[in-house]
């Protein structure tokens, strides 16, 4: 018996070369819609030129235009520069695709004219919205006084890198959709990829997008001084991973952005005022008329100190004093003004006080002691330890 043939799998189907008589008469059929239709090829090229021509001085204008902004952050300059992107393929395409449908092109030539069309707009797209986009984060993080640039340069090419990625890899998706093929498989693989490098890194991304908002929502800036936990430091740089800080006794602190953020943080500098307060106590043998005229004194001492005078007034009964309370402000967010007001107003008020003969109270005490026969008679009256000796013998 013949063994039958084992059938193979099907292997691609892969279009048949065209034959020489296919090829001549496709030749013969692009000829003759030449020759029929030469004047408007003609005038369809001489449309496409001008075109061209027009969309090309418009992007060098652009150029132009965004090159001579002092302030290449404007938005202004961002969308000159965006335009000034605009690459000479995707003019090419635009000026072809205007006026194919003029010259009535066989549907072949149309077919092509418009996939090519669709490439070029989908990444010039990508190009101007990746242009937008590092525009306007480079325009909401810039500060006047630079604080942060140096950050935002080490951030912007980290940042440029991601935003292209992205972007490019959307219109790749998309080219490849209009070209018919299934990218379902593709988008989820991306994404299932996407996770698995954000978990891998969520540390390093997690500090990065830190040091990013400190950039753009400015909590603090470089050169300020801030408070956190039980810390008060100056800045003095703000990486992409960390921050460093110079406390108040010298010490260089390192600290994660992401560390940072998470405390509650004070700023001092942005201060437009500081409060004073000081405790005033007085003696007991004070009179009232004299205790009366305290807020008064102080009052004026505070507004020849230049200070903002809020209050003062009677707090308490001490242990050793009758107690006043002063509240003033300084108008000032620097903390060697603040300093030296409060050292003014503090020796003031030491002169003014002792020139009206007020005295300060410091802790003290009085002792009693009981005579023999159980009375108090301490702190003695005039020869009172003497009587009370003799009364006791006698009794």
């Amino acid at each position: 018996m013949t063994k039958a043939p084992t059938p193979t799998e099907p292997g691609p189907i892969l279009p048949e070369p065209l034959t020489a008589a296919e090829v001549e008469q496709r030749l013969n059929g692009l000829w003759a819609w030449i020759s029929a239709h030469a004047v408007e090829i003609a005038i369809a090229a001489g449309v496409g030129t001008a075109i061209y021509l027009a969309l090309a001085f418009l992007q060098r204008h652009a150029r132009l235009y965004a090159e001579r902004q002092v302030d290449r952050l404007s938005v202004a300059a961002i969308i000159a520069r965006t335009l000034s992107k605009t690459k000479q393929y995707f003019l090419i395409m635009v000026a072809v695709r205007l006026v194919v449908g003029f010259s009535e092109a066989p549907a072949g030539i149309v077919q092509v004219v418009s996939f090519l069309f669709t490439i070029a707009s989908v990444f010039q797209t990508a190009i101007w919205a990746r242009e937008i986009i590092l525009g306007m984060i480079e325009r909401r993080a810039t500060v006047s006084d630079d604080a942060g640039s140096e950050t935002l340069a080490n951030a912007m090419s980290l940042i440029r890198l991601l935003v292209t990625v992205v972007l490019f890899a959307i219109a790749a998706i998309m080219v490849l959709d209009n070209l018919g093929v299934n990218v379902t498989g593709l988008i989820a693989g991306l994404g299932i990829g996407g996770i698995a490098i954000g978990l891998a890194a969520q540390g390093i991304f997690s500090d990065l997008f830190a040091a990013l908002s400190i950039i753009f929502d400015k909590p603090f800036r470089r050169g300020e001084t801030i408070g956190f936990d039980t810390t008060t430091a100056t800045v003095e740089k703000i990486g992409l991973k960390s921050a460093r800080l110079r406390s108040v006794t010298g010490e260089e602190i390192i600290i994660s952005n992401t560390n940072l953020l998470s405390k509650q943080i004070i700023n001092y500098t942005r201060l437009n005022r500081r409060r004073t307060r000081y405790m005033i106590g007085l003696v007991y043998q004070t009179p009232p008329d004299r205790a009366r005229q305290v807020p008064n004194m102080v009052r004026e001492i505070v507004e020849q100190a230049n200070a903002v005078f809020v209050r003062c007034g009677f707090v308490g009964f001490g242990a050793s004093s009758i107690d006043f309370e002063l509240d003033f402000d300084v108008m000032s967010s620097e903390f060697d003004v603040v300093f030296e007001t409060r050292h003014r107003v503090g020796l003031a008020i030491l002169e003014r006080f002792n020139a009206e003969g007020l005295e300060f109270a410091y802790p003290t005490q009085t002792t009693f002691t009981a005579a023999p026969d159980g009375k108090m008679v301490l702190p003695y009256p005039e020869g009172g330890f003497a009587v009370a000796v003799e009364d006791h013998r006698k009794g």
